[in-house]
Protein backbone atom coordinates (compact mmCIF):
# COMPACT_ATOMS: atom_id res chain seq x y z
CA UNK A 1 0.00 0.00 0.00
CA UNK A 2 2.94 2.40 0.71
CA UNK A 3 4.47 1.81 -2.61
CA UNK A 4 1.58 2.37 -4.17
CA UNK A 5 0.53 5.39 -2.64
CA UNK A 6 4.53 6.90 -2.73
CA UNK A 7 4.41 5.87 -6.72
CA UNK A 8 0.93 7.98 -7.16
CA UNK A 9 2.12 10.57 -5.56
CA UNK A 10 5.40 10.60 -7.71
CA UNK A 11 3.13 10.42 -11.04
CA UNK A 12 1.21 13.62 -10.02
CA UNK A 13 3.93 15.48 -9.33
CA UNK A 14 5.29 14.75 -13.24
CA UNK A 15 2.06 15.63 -13.76
CA UNK A 16 1.69 19.50 -12.55
CA UNK A 17 2.86 21.82 -15.07
CA UNK A 18 4.55 24.13 -12.43
CA UNK A 19 6.93 21.47 -11.65
CA UNK A 20 10.19 21.58 -14.15
CA UNK A 21 10.39 18.46 -15.95
CA UNK A 22 13.48 15.90 -15.19
CA UNK A 23 16.11 15.64 -18.18
CA UNK A 24 15.76 12.35 -19.92
CA UNK A 25 19.38 12.84 -21.27
CA UNK A 26 22.65 13.83 -19.94
CA UNK A 27 23.33 17.05 -21.40
CA UNK A 28 25.33 17.28 -24.46
CA UNK A 29 29.11 17.86 -23.41
CA UNK A 30 30.42 21.32 -23.42
CA UNK A 31 32.46 21.49 -27.32
CA UNK A 32 36.19 21.65 -27.09
CA UNK A 33 37.69 25.14 -28.71
CA UNK A 34 39.62 24.44 -32.28
CA UNK A 35 43.25 24.34 -29.87
CA UNK A 36 41.71 21.42 -27.86
CA UNK A 37 40.93 23.48 -24.92
CA UNK A 38 39.28 21.43 -22.72
CA UNK A 39 41.08 17.38 -23.75
CA UNK A 40 43.10 16.33 -21.08
CA UNK A 41 47.05 15.67 -21.92
CA UNK A 42 49.03 13.89 -19.90
CA UNK A 43 51.63 16.63 -18.90
CA UNK A 44 51.79 20.36 -18.90
CA UNK A 45 51.47 22.15 -21.72
CA UNK A 46 53.18 25.31 -22.97
CA UNK A 47 52.85 27.86 -25.71
CA UNK A 48 55.98 28.47 -27.93
CA UNK A 49 55.54 31.55 -30.09
CA UNK A 50 56.36 31.12 -34.28
CA UNK A 51 55.55 33.50 -37.41
CA UNK A 52 54.67 31.33 -40.20
CA UNK A 53 54.23 33.39 -43.48
CA UNK A 54 53.76 36.47 -41.48
CA UNK A 55 51.03 35.20 -39.06
CA UNK A 56 51.41 35.02 -35.24
CA UNK A 57 51.21 31.70 -34.31
CA UNK A 58 51.52 29.43 -30.87
CA UNK A 59 53.14 26.19 -31.12
CA UNK A 60 51.93 23.72 -28.42
CA UNK A 61 54.03 21.43 -26.35
CA UNK A 62 55.31 18.91 -23.65
CA UNK A 63 58.61 18.99 -22.05
CA UNK A 64 58.95 16.03 -19.54
CA UNK A 65 61.98 15.73 -17.61
CA UNK A 66 63.47 12.38 -16.45
CA UNK A 67 63.78 11.31 -12.40
CA UNK A 68 67.52 9.96 -13.57
CA UNK A 69 68.79 11.65 -16.78
CA UNK A 70 70.85 9.99 -19.10
CA UNK A 71 71.98 13.70 -20.78
CA UNK A 72 69.71 12.84 -23.91
CA UNK A 73 66.54 14.36 -25.55
CA UNK A 74 64.00 11.94 -27.79
CA UNK A 75 62.11 14.65 -29.94
CA UNK A 76 58.17 12.89 -30.44
CA UNK A 77 56.68 13.72 -34.16
CA UNK A 78 52.63 12.98 -33.98
CA UNK A 79 50.60 12.07 -37.19
CA UNK A 80 48.31 13.75 -38.79
CA UNK A 81 44.78 12.16 -37.13
CA UNK A 82 45.63 12.10 -33.16
CA UNK A 83 46.85 14.74 -31.23
CA UNK A 84 50.35 14.34 -29.36
CA UNK A 85 48.60 13.12 -25.95
CA UNK A 86 48.60 9.71 -28.13
CA UNK A 87 52.57 9.28 -27.51
CA UNK A 88 51.37 9.18 -23.18
CA UNK A 89 53.23 5.20 -23.26
CA UNK A 90 56.24 6.42 -25.14
CA UNK A 91 56.89 9.47 -23.05
CA UNK A 92 56.64 6.91 -20.21
CA UNK A 93 59.39 4.54 -21.39
CA UNK A 94 61.42 7.01 -22.82
CA UNK A 95 61.70 9.32 -19.24
CA UNK A 96 62.04 5.64 -17.25
CA UNK A 97 65.24 5.59 -19.31
CA UNK A 98 66.63 8.79 -18.62
CA UNK A 99 65.41 10.77 -21.55
CA UNK A 100 64.46 13.91 -21.35
CA UNK A 101 61.05 14.39 -24.12
CA UNK A 102 59.73 17.03 -25.83
CA UNK A 103 56.58 16.47 -27.84
CA UNK A 104 55.44 19.19 -29.84
CA UNK A 105 51.65 19.23 -31.48
CA UNK A 106 52.71 21.06 -34.95
CA UNK A 107 51.23 24.16 -35.66
CA UNK A 108 47.78 22.85 -37.23
CA UNK A 109 46.79 20.23 -35.02
CA UNK A 110 46.30 19.39 -31.34
CA UNK A 111 46.61 22.11 -28.95
CA UNK A 112 48.37 24.60 -31.50
CA UNK A 113 47.16 27.50 -33.66
CA UNK A 114 45.34 26.79 -36.19
CA UNK A 115 46.94 28.57 -39.04
CA UNK A 116 45.11 30.36 -42.22
CA UNK A 117 46.72 29.77 -44.47
CA UNK A 118 48.81 26.22 -46.41
CA UNK A 119 51.29 24.27 -44.48
CA UNK A 120 54.70 23.15 -45.67
CA UNK A 121 57.01 20.18 -43.89
CA UNK A 122 60.02 23.04 -44.57
CA UNK A 123 57.92 25.58 -42.11
CA UNK A 124 56.96 22.73 -39.39
CA UNK A 125 60.48 21.77 -39.45
CA UNK A 126 62.04 25.16 -38.96
CA UNK A 127 59.20 25.35 -36.29
CA UNK A 128 60.92 22.37 -34.57
CA UNK A 129 63.72 23.51 -34.77
CA UNK A 130 63.18 26.64 -33.27
CA UNK A 131 61.92 24.97 -30.33
CA UNK A 132 65.05 23.12 -29.31
CA UNK A 133 67.15 26.31 -29.69
CA UNK A 134 63.77 27.60 -27.54
CA UNK A 135 64.90 24.44 -25.11
CA UNK A 136 68.34 24.64 -25.20
CA UNK A 137 68.75 21.21 -27.19
CA UNK A 138 71.79 21.16 -29.46
CA UNK A 139 70.53 17.08 -30.75
CA UNK A 140 67.73 14.88 -30.40
CA UNK A 141 66.75 11.08 -31.07
CA UNK A 142 63.61 11.84 -33.26
CA UNK A 143 61.16 9.32 -32.70
CA UNK A 144 58.46 10.27 -35.63
CA UNK A 145 54.77 8.56 -36.39
CA UNK A 146 52.63 8.58 -39.58
CA UNK A 147 52.70 11.68 -40.85
CA UNK A 148 55.48 13.02 -38.06
CA UNK A 149 57.53 10.73 -40.30
CA UNK A 150 57.20 12.90 -43.54
CA UNK A 151 58.23 15.67 -41.57
CA UNK A 152 60.87 13.71 -39.84
CA UNK A 153 62.83 12.92 -42.82
CA UNK A 154 62.88 16.51 -43.98
CA UNK A 155 64.41 17.19 -40.53
CA UNK A 156 67.41 15.06 -40.77
CA UNK A 157 67.94 16.18 -44.29
CA UNK A 158 67.71 19.90 -43.96
CA UNK A 159 69.73 19.66 -39.68
CA UNK A 160 71.72 16.75 -39.86
CA UNK A 161 73.36 17.53 -37.40
CA UNK A 162 70.86 18.38 -35.00
CA UNK A 163 69.54 14.25 -35.48
CA UNK A 164 71.60 11.16 -33.48
CA UNK A 165 68.83 8.45 -34.21
CA UNK A 166 66.14 8.32 -36.52
CA UNK A 167 62.93 6.23 -35.70
CA UNK A 168 60.05 5.71 -38.14
CA UNK A 169 57.05 4.20 -36.72
CA UNK A 170 54.71 3.21 -39.08
CA UNK A 171 55.53 6.59 -41.24
CA UNK A 172 53.50 7.25 -44.25
CA UNK A 173 55.38 8.86 -47.62
CA UNK A 174 57.38 5.60 -48.31
CA UNK A 175 55.65 6.47 -51.80
CA UNK A 176 54.61 9.15 -53.90
CA UNK A 177 50.95 9.52 -53.86
CA UNK A 178 50.87 12.02 -56.88
CA UNK A 179 51.59 8.50 -59.05
CA UNK A 180 48.67 7.13 -58.35
CA UNK A 181 46.20 9.66 -56.83
CA UNK A 182 45.01 13.37 -59.15
CA UNK A 183 45.08 16.25 -57.59
CA UNK A 184 41.69 16.63 -55.45
CA UNK A 185 40.55 20.79 -54.90
CA UNK A 186 40.70 21.74 -51.15
CA UNK A 187 36.97 22.64 -51.69
CA UNK A 188 36.32 18.88 -52.56
CA UNK A 189 38.05 17.47 -49.39
CA UNK A 190 36.46 20.34 -47.04
CA UNK A 191 32.73 19.10 -48.41
CA UNK A 192 33.94 15.31 -47.40
CA UNK A 193 34.84 15.69 -44.26
CA UNK A 194 32.52 18.20 -43.28
CA UNK A 195 29.76 15.53 -44.05
CA UNK A 196 32.11 12.59 -41.88
CA UNK A 197 30.34 11.70 -38.58
CA UNK A 198 31.77 10.29 -35.24
CA UNK A 199 30.61 6.80 -36.05
CA UNK A 200 31.79 7.64 -39.69
CA UNK A 201 35.11 8.07 -38.53
CA UNK A 202 35.32 5.11 -36.12
CA UNK A 203 35.05 2.77 -39.23
CA UNK A 204 37.25 4.93 -41.10
CA UNK A 205 40.10 4.77 -38.63
CA UNK A 206 39.11 1.05 -38.10
CA UNK A 207 39.78 0.58 -42.39
CA UNK A 208 42.47 2.49 -43.03
CA UNK A 209 44.51 1.66 -39.78
CA UNK A 210 43.73 -1.63 -39.14
CA UNK A 211 42.64 -0.91 -35.68
CA UNK A 212 43.69 -3.58 -33.43
CA UNK A 213 42.88 -1.39 -30.21
CA UNK A 214 39.90 -1.96 -27.89
CA UNK A 215 36.72 0.60 -29.10
CA UNK A 216 37.38 2.57 -25.86
CA UNK A 217 40.90 3.39 -25.87
CA UNK A 218 39.85 4.95 -29.32
CA UNK A 219 36.35 6.75 -28.60
CA UNK A 220 38.22 9.88 -26.54
CA UNK A 221 40.68 10.28 -30.06
CA UNK A 222 37.39 10.14 -32.13
CA UNK A 223 35.69 13.23 -29.14
CA UNK A 224 38.64 15.18 -29.50
CA UNK A 225 38.03 15.45 -33.44
CA UNK A 226 34.11 16.06 -33.54
CA UNK A 227 33.09 17.58 -30.31
CA UNK A 228 35.04 20.66 -31.71
CA UNK A 229 32.26 21.02 -34.38
CA UNK A 230 30.20 23.00 -31.92
CA UNK A 231 33.02 25.88 -31.62
CA UNK A 232 32.28 28.96 -33.51
CA UNK A 233 35.63 28.28 -35.04
CA UNK A 234 35.39 24.52 -36.53
CA UNK A 235 35.56 26.64 -39.85
CA UNK A 236 39.15 27.76 -39.11
CA UNK A 237 39.98 24.03 -38.16
CA UNK A 238 38.86 21.99 -40.86
CA UNK A 239 40.31 24.30 -43.50
CA UNK A 240 44.11 24.11 -41.37
CA UNK A 241 43.31 20.14 -41.16
CA UNK A 242 42.39 19.66 -44.99
CA UNK A 243 45.76 21.74 -45.53
CA UNK A 244 48.00 18.96 -43.77
CA UNK A 245 46.26 16.49 -46.78
CA UNK A 246 47.37 18.86 -49.42
CA UNK A 247 50.81 19.32 -47.37
CA UNK A 248 51.20 15.47 -47.84
CA UNK A 249 50.01 15.22 -51.46
CA UNK A 250 51.93 18.13 -52.72
CA UNK A 251 55.74 17.38 -50.72
CA UNK A 252 56.88 14.15 -51.68
CA UNK A 253 59.69 12.75 -49.20
CA UNK A 254 60.43 9.20 -50.63
CA UNK A 255 62.74 10.56 -52.61
CA UNK A 256 64.60 12.08 -49.92
CA UNK A 257 65.07 8.69 -47.36
CA UNK A 258 67.82 6.80 -49.55
CA UNK A 259 69.78 10.12 -48.51
CA UNK A 260 69.12 10.24 -44.80
CA UNK A 261 72.45 9.22 -43.33
CA UNK A 262 71.63 9.12 -39.70
CA UNK A 263 71.12 5.72 -38.23
CA UNK A 264 67.40 4.99 -38.81
CA UNK A 265 64.92 2.33 -37.66
CA UNK A 266 61.57 1.35 -39.03
CA UNK A 267 59.15 0.20 -37.09
CA UNK A 268 56.02 -1.45 -38.79
CA UNK A 269 52.69 -2.76 -38.10
CA UNK A 270 52.35 -6.08 -40.85
CA UNK A 271 48.81 -5.25 -41.86
CA UNK A 272 49.28 -1.28 -42.14
CA UNK A 273 48.36 -0.51 -45.60
CA UNK A 274 47.53 3.23 -45.06
CA UNK A 275 47.43 5.05 -47.65
CA UNK A 276 46.32 8.94 -47.88
CA UNK A 277 44.27 9.62 -50.68
CA UNK A 278 43.06 6.32 -51.78
CA UNK A 279 39.55 7.07 -51.56
CA UNK A 280 40.19 9.60 -54.74
CA UNK A 281 42.64 7.28 -56.84
CA UNK A 282 41.82 5.45 -59.82
CA UNK A 283 39.78 1.74 -58.46
CA UNK A 284 42.72 -0.09 -60.54
CA UNK A 285 45.41 1.69 -58.55
CA UNK A 286 44.14 1.66 -54.83
CA UNK A 287 44.90 -2.10 -54.67
CA UNK A 288 48.72 -1.17 -55.19
CA UNK A 289 48.85 1.97 -52.39
CA UNK A 290 49.75 1.44 -49.30
CA UNK A 291 52.00 -1.72 -49.32
CA UNK A 292 53.90 0.06 -46.54
CA UNK A 293 55.70 -2.55 -44.43
CA UNK A 294 56.95 -4.05 -48.17
CA UNK A 295 58.13 -0.31 -48.57
CA UNK A 296 59.74 0.34 -45.49
CA UNK A 297 61.88 -2.76 -45.90
CA UNK A 298 62.81 -1.69 -49.72
CA UNK A 299 63.84 2.23 -48.48
CA UNK A 300 65.95 0.90 -45.31
CA UNK A 301 68.23 -1.47 -48.01
CA UNK A 302 68.66 1.49 -49.76
CA UNK A 303 69.89 3.95 -46.63
CA UNK A 304 73.85 3.51 -45.68
CA UNK A 305 72.88 3.01 -42.18
CA UNK A 306 69.08 1.40 -41.85
CA UNK A 307 67.06 -1.35 -40.80
CA UNK A 308 63.20 -2.13 -41.10
CA UNK A 309 61.39 -4.21 -38.09
CA UNK A 310 58.04 -5.76 -39.05
CA UNK A 311 55.58 -6.30 -36.03
CA UNK A 312 53.11 -9.26 -36.88
CA UNK A 313 49.05 -8.43 -36.76
CA UNK A 314 49.36 -4.77 -36.02
CA UNK A 315 48.22 -1.66 -37.49
CA UNK A 316 49.18 1.71 -38.48
CA UNK A 317 49.07 2.81 -34.40
CA UNK A 318 52.07 0.43 -33.40
CA UNK A 319 53.29 1.88 -30.85
CA UNK A 320 49.99 1.21 -28.80
CA UNK A 321 49.32 -2.03 -30.20
CA UNK A 322 52.26 -3.61 -29.68
CA UNK A 323 53.83 -2.18 -26.66
CA UNK A 324 56.27 -4.40 -25.60
CA UNK A 325 57.64 -5.04 -28.66
CA UNK A 326 57.83 -1.58 -29.98
CA UNK A 327 59.60 -0.37 -26.54
CA UNK A 328 61.87 -2.95 -27.04
CA UNK A 329 62.99 -2.54 -30.71
CA UNK A 330 63.10 1.46 -29.47
CA UNK A 331 65.29 1.50 -26.93
CA UNK A 332 67.75 -1.24 -28.34
CA UNK A 333 68.30 1.21 -31.08
CA UNK A 334 68.67 4.20 -29.66
CA UNK A 335 70.94 2.43 -26.67
CA UNK A 336 73.17 1.67 -29.62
Amino acid sequence: MTRFVFGALCAALLATSSLPAFAAETPPREPYGINLEGFPYPYPVQLFPVTNDGEQLQMAYMNVAPAQPNGRTALLLHGRNFPSSYWAPVIKTLTDAGFRVVVPDQIGFGKSSKQSGDLHFDTLARNTMGLLDHLGIAKAEVVAHSTGGMLAVRIARAYPDRVTHLVLTAPIGLEDYRLSVPPVPTEKILEAEDRLTAEGYRKQLETNYALKLPPDQVTPYIEARFNIKGSADYPRWLRAFVASYQMIYREPVVHEIPLVSQPTLFIMGADDHNAPGRPYAPEALRAKMGKNAELAVALAKLMPNARAEVIPDTGHLVFLEARDKYDALLLDFLGK
